[in-house]
């Protein structure tokens, strides 16, 4: 999971390293960030980057430009003791949560998930799709009653299907996704490359033998089940 972070001062090495021992990939800015091009924010795949902002004299300027941008992101804001005023500014503004810090890295995780999955219709904590029990919270899919085993980085290729289930997902939205703010750009084929493992391990471990990812072609890929499974039973008689 990719996050912008904002902080406040000095003495944020300890944030840093809480959000990498969850396996989350903070990319530190500064103020000159919100006098860019905000739009920018607003390709495809860029949706489910986070913004963690510490509260400081900007914030509230900072989250009106992120919003007056039409960026859908999820903002939380970090603040160092209660301020229930100034909490509820920042909420009207266009954040989606205010935390009273030290918080651990792994409660950050699951309030940007459920940011995530309600701002692409989903209430509940996973999803299913036929054989397929899919958790938006970073857990492992079940495939047939069995938890398949996925990597780090197939884990955040299969999330951008799983928050878009049934829909089709661009292979560019997906790239930008996963590595739109990494140092390091492979070539967009590792896209198909970790698709094919993943649609492999579902395969295997559905009992249909349904692999669930499709490749629509020209167009990018589906989380969908297959159309037997989608097809109504005929009433008997």
């Amino acid at each position: 999971m990719h996050v912008y972070l904002y902080q406040v001062g000095s003495g944020g090495r300890p944030l840093l390293d809480e959000l990498h021992s969850e396996r989350m990939r903070p990319v530190e800015i500064g103020p000159q960030f919100f006098n860019g091009d905000l739009r920018l924010l607003n390709r495809a795949g860029h949706d489910s980057h986070a913004f963690l902002l510490s509260a400081g004299p900007d914030l509230i300027d900072q989250i009106t430009r992120l919003r007056r941008a039409g960026c859908g992101h999820p903002i939380l804001v970090l603040r160092d003791r209660a301020d229930p005023e100034n909490a509820t500014r920042a909420l009207d503004a266009g954040a989606d949560d205010d935390i009273v810090t030290p918080v651990r890295a792994l409660e950050l995780k699951a309030r940007i998930n459920a940011v995530l999955r309600r701002a692409h219709g989903h209430a509940a904590d996973s999803v299913s799709v036929g054989e397929v029990k899919a958790f938006f919270d970073g857990r492992d899919p079940e495939v047939s009653g069995h938890r398949v085993k996925l990597s780090r980085r197939e884990h955040m290729i299969f999330q951008q299907l799983v928050l878009n289930v049934r829909r089709v997902v661009s292979k560019a939205a997906i790239y930008d996704a996963v590595y739109g703010m990494s140092d390091e750009q492979p070539f967009d084929k590792v896209i198909d490359v970790y698709i094919c493992k993943i649609r492999k391990k579902l395969g295997q471990a559905a009992v249909s033998g349904h692999q669930y990812i499709e490749t629509v072609h020209g167009r990018g890929y589906k989380l969908d089940a297959a159309e037997t499974e989608m097809r109504p039973v005929a009433a008997a008689g």
